[in-house]
């Protein structure tokens, strides 16, 4: 089948384990024959959860999807370390004494610590790229290299519930936090190792659990040539914007947004969010006359005018 290229929106997926976040893609390319689809934040093929997947014009938000901030929840298991730092991995090392003898002020004072800006290496089993090679690719031939360790901002952190050797978490952080190297760390503070045994993610900005769709789902609703039903499932391009104010041009001002240029305050349709006053690097969303989402602008304070941000 050709593909279709009337398929725009964002898909929100909930991840099986097994599954990688290209196996997703694929997936999706297929039953919506759409070429252009990308995931906004790879999740490890163990890991569940919240992965929503972009199609067509909807993936140059992509970029600006990953940097919002996400939550997990996540099983610690005290005692137990290994070299990909959760449990798939070879052990390195065990000390299960250690972590049944621990009391629960100790093990929520080391939980609670990671609170607020924290430095982390990233793992050796991990998608970044060192001179073109993915760390994991060097991982498993054996090797190791040099990482320099990142600033991530942690900006909540709370434990759900233990039953040693197993610590339930939830954690609310920005973009680039590894929970798995985050489980290694407490579990060497608290002095008997740990590595991360499950990892749910809940909440990817405005996509959450509660109204995400599996891949199987999917599956079933292309089987059944349910073509509506899939289309009904792809969120807007603009539903992701939905925090920004709307602004629509005037009709005089429709071929300086086609063709991408700024906008000046007449340029805008003042029955809409233009008539409040705008602040120096604030976004906007911005439709055309006919109400279609058209891009995402900054307003410039300094020159009383609006820049393209990013166009759809």
């Amino acid at each position: 089948m050709n593909p279709d290229p009337g398929i725009n929106g964002i898909l929100n997926i909930s991840k099986e384990a097994g599954y990688t976040s290209f196996d997703v893609v694929a997936v999706v390319r297929g039953v919506y024959r759409q070429r252009k689809c990308g995931h906004t934040g790879t999740l490890d093929p163990m890991a569940t959860g919240v992965l929503p997947i972009a199609l067509g014009k909807a993936t140059k938000v992509c970029g600006m999807l990953t940097d919002w901030d996400k939550e997990y929840e996540a099983e610690l298991l005290l005692g137990k370390t290994t070299d990909t730092l959760d449990i798939t991995g070879e052990e390195t090392g065990s000390d299960p004494e250690a972590a049944m003898a621990l009391s629960e002020e100790d093990i929520r004072k080391a939980v609670c610590r990671y609170t607020g800006k924290i430095e982390q290496i990233p793992p050796m089993y991990s998608a970044l790229k060192k001179d073109g090679r993915r760390l994991y690719d060097i991982a498993r031939s054996g090797g190791t290299v040099e990482r320099q360790a990142r600033t991530v901002t942690i900006k909540r952190i709370e434990v759900l519930g233990i039953e040693l050797p197993v610590v339930r978490i939830r954690v609310l952080c920005s973009k680039g936090t590894y929970i798995r190297s985050l489980c290694d760390d407490i579990g060497r503070d608290l002095g008997c190792g740990g590595c991360m045994q499950s990892l749910t993610r809940t909440a990817v900005g405005p996509f959450n659990l509660s109204n995400a769709v599996s891949v199987e789902d999917i599956k079933r609703l292309a089987d059944e040539k349910k073509t509506d039903d899939l289309k009904d499932l792809l969120m807007p391009v603009d539903s992701v914007f939905g925090g920004l104010r709307k602004i629509s041009v005037v009709t005089d001002a429709e071929k300086k947004l086609i063709n991408g240029n700024k906008l000046l305050p007449e340029d805008l349709d003042a029955g809409t969010d233009a008539d409040a006053k705008a602040s120096g690097g604030e976004q906007f969303r911005i439709y055309h006359d006919d109400g279609t989402f058209a891009a995402v602008y900054e307003y410039d304070e300094a020159a009383n005018l609006y820049k393209p941000y990013r166009m759809f």
